[in-house]
């Protein structure tokens, strides 16, 4: 489903789910405002920013990325959200193995109320931090193959394929509309 705003522009919705402080704020600030911030503010409830992508020399997409909370007691609200969306990029911290076991739980919720017509990518945020990783990238390939997701790290500190990511994501939407 793609909402037409009053400019004319085709916006798809893009959902950012997982845990709470994978980065998915960080992730967010980083593409639309080009910049980081270390302090960790939880999202409450749900928030979101307008982006256009260059998908490829000819091609862009505007995306309205919606940004979730990622604590337990937001799950009612934020699966409502899932509904109508076109993208879902699945985050996970590389340095929290917990963070990374819960994304089969965020796959199922998506499943269920998102279905199976909507572009999805995993990502593996903050590798910039290597030393104290708990997730391998094959780990992270892997789980992305099983559930036919574009897999990529990111880190939001480092502006490290952020654009890639979302680009990608542009792509999947793309191919399923």
């Amino acid at each position: 489903m793609q909402d037409v705003n009053l400019s004319g522009d085709t916006l798809s919705k893009v959902i950012m789910v997982g845990d709470s402080n994978v980065g998915k704020t960080a992730i967010l600030k980083r593409l639309t405002e080009d910049n980081f911030h270390a302090s960790f503010i939880p999202t409450i409830g749900i928030d979101f920013r307008v982006k256009t992508i260059k998908i490829n020399e000819n091609n862009t997409i505007k995306l309205q990325i919606w940004d979730t909370a990622g604590q337990e007691r937001f799950h009612a609200l934020t699966t409502h959200y899932f509904q109508g969306s076109n993208g879902l990029m699945l985050v996970y911290d590389i340095t929290n193995l917990k963070t990374f076991t819960n994304i089969t739980y965020w796959i199922k919720d998506t499943d269920e109320y998102a279905g199976n017509n909507v572009g999805r990518i995993l990502i593996g945020n903050k590798c910039d931090m290597l030393a104290a990783r708990q997730v391998s990238w094959d780990n992270g390939k892997r789980l992305a193959r099983e559930h036919g997701m574009q897999f990529f790290e990111t880190s939001a500190k480092e502006d490290m394929n952020i654009e890639k990511a979302f680009a990608a994501l542009g792509e999947e939407i793309i191919k399923k509309v």
